[in-house]
């Protein structure tokens, strides 16, 4: 899908935002702070490249006239349009996957990756990456590759099957190095992987410099997420492998990385980020948007707000939930916010958790809410019990409202609390219902830190400080663009496969 609005005479500084199933085609914090930044600089133009699912989502905010398109890259669905390629650009291509698949799976080979990854960047541009990936000649590459003798990898016995799920793995991540890249201005990513691929490209063609701005890190999560993911080890070394040699060469090229925390700091300073180039900038909200949220509720109540996600780890909430409802029977736990599609499976695991614990009245999932500061006023403590956070808009927006809080001990979280909320570790029932319990019954101490929140969030956490910021930045990468060069591919200094350039 490709919303297109007319483009404005004025030559107005220019950003292409790079993003991941998030804005402008659903809610939630990214988005939202996506949305801050955009109506923030009315002066700006703004395009938009979204990596979404399936590329059918709908446009699910207003966007004013200063975005000036949408172009929707689907990782699902139809596969990009294109021919295999031929002759010496199958040949060429086929050796720049061997030795991108050998980086990805020998450690003493990575520095094989950047010079592969843009020579399939220029295939996926010519419309030959896709089908060719979808083709027996890739998956025969995969298969000589992680058998060949000292790999790690081959000792777990990768099979055909194996091959093929990760080749069309990969395929589908590497789909957005068909998007057309950004040309002038600056290329921000709000996210890392796969959404950074058309800004590396856009820096690799058109000196675009790129800003890359981590909420949670990227890495990270698909660790968490491949860990329980329905994949052998062989398809995992591969798709991980890709990850963290993407984030790699994602911390190396961009000219400025912005994380939201320092925490977010330490894991791209390990990716290999260059110090200088990291500047904290935290999320902000608006305090007169999220002012005090008056009288708590009659009844005692625990309130969270976010996606219903995994990563949020509602699970662990609701038992924590269902220890203080032993120690207070009237208790009640609201859950605000919506369901991702695909998600559904993982409420109706959540419902029936509190269900089998009893509590299946008391527990009760809202769906998304009109006006999210409802959200926060309908808990007397509201919770965050994520397994990773950046720096979570719900907390800050929270602490802005004036009530006390109890977050997980994850990414920037004790960054915005300070010492105006608990912090407890994270999937730790038992310790996040005695904190609970704590607030629950101390009706002055919950008072005081809800006034000290809002306060803190008034001299640290404002939108106009996040805006200002990154105006500044914008404004200034431009002229700091350097040069790119990529290493000069290799000569076939790796084992050849056999058959791996054959027709």
């Amino acid at each position: 899908m490709h919303v297109q609005h007319g483009a404005r005479p004025s030559g107005a500084p220019h950003v292409t935002l790079l993003t991941e199933g998030t804005y402008p085609h659903s809610h939630g914090g990214v988005s939202v702070w996506c949305d801050q930044l955009v109506q923030g600089m009315p002066d700006f133009d703004f395009d938009v490249v979204a990596v979404t699912g399936t590329g059918r989502e709908p446009v699910v905010w207003d966007l004013p006239a200063h975005v000036r398109g949408v172009l929707s890259v689907p990782m699902w669905g139809a596969p990009p349009e294109g021919r295999p390629p031929r002759g010496r650009s199958r040949n060429r291509l086929a050796a720049a996957y061997e030795r991108f698949l050998t980086a990805l799976l020998d450690p003493h080979a990575e520095q094989h990756f950047p010079a592969a990854l843009y020579t399939m960047a220029r295939a996926a541009a010519d419309g030959t990456l896709s089908p060719f990936l979808r083709g027996d000649q890739a998956v025969s590459i995969l298969a000589a590759v992680w058998n060949r003798p000292g790999l790690t990898v081959r000792e777990a016995g990768p099979t055909l099957h194996d091959a093929v799920t990760a080749t069309a793995l990969l395929e589908h991540a590497l789909r957005p190095l068909a998007a057309p890249p950004p040309r002038h201005g600056v290329a921000h990513a709000v996210s890392g992987g796969v959404a950074v691929l058309p800004g590396l490209a856009g820096l690799e063609r058109y000196e675009v410099p790129l800003l890359l701005t981590e909420h949670g890190v990227y890495l990270r999560e698909r660790y968490l997420g491949y860990r329980t993911a329905p994949y052998r080890w062989p398809v995992k070394a591969v798709v991980l492998g890709f990850f963290r040699l993407l984030a790699e060469e994602s911390y190396r090229r961009a000219a400025l990385i912005t994380p939201g925390n320092r925490y977010n700091r330490l894991w791209e300073e390990q990716g290999g980020a260059d110090p200088a180039a990291i500047r904290t900038v935290y999320n902000g909200v608006d305090p007169a948007a999220f002012p005090p949220a008056g009288p708590e509720p009659d009844v005692p109540t625990l309130s969270w707000a976010g996606r219903v996600d995994p990563i949020k780890d509602l699970e662990t909430l609701i038992r924590a939930f269902a220890l203080v409802a032993e120690e207070i029977p009237e208790a009640r736990l609201r859950l605000f916010g919506g369901t991702p599609r695909g998600g559904e499976a993982y409420r109706e695991r959540c419902e029936a958790l509190a269900a089998e614990l009893g509590h299946a009245d008391a527990v009760t999932f809202e769906g998304r809410v009109e006006d999210i500061k409802d959200a926060y006023a309908a808990g007397n403590v509201v919770m965050l019990s994520s397994i990773s956070e950046g720096f979570p808009f719900t907390l800050i927006e929270a602490m802005s409202c004036g009530r006390a809080t109890v977050s997980t001990d994850v990414g920037g979280v004790r960054e915005a609390v300070g010492d105006t909320g608990l912090v407890v570790p994270p999937r730790d029932p038992a310790r996040m219902a005695a904190a609970a319990l704590e607030l629950l019954g101390d009706a002055q101490r919950r008072r005081g830190m809800g006034e000290a929140a809002r306060l803190r969030v008034i001299e640290q956490f404002t939108l106009r400080q996040t805006i200002d910021t990154f105006r500044a930045i914008y404004l200034e990468l431009p002229s700091h663009a350097r040069p790119f060069t990529v290493p000069a591919a290799p000569g076939r200094d790796l084992p050849v496969v056999a058959g791996s350039l054959a027709g």
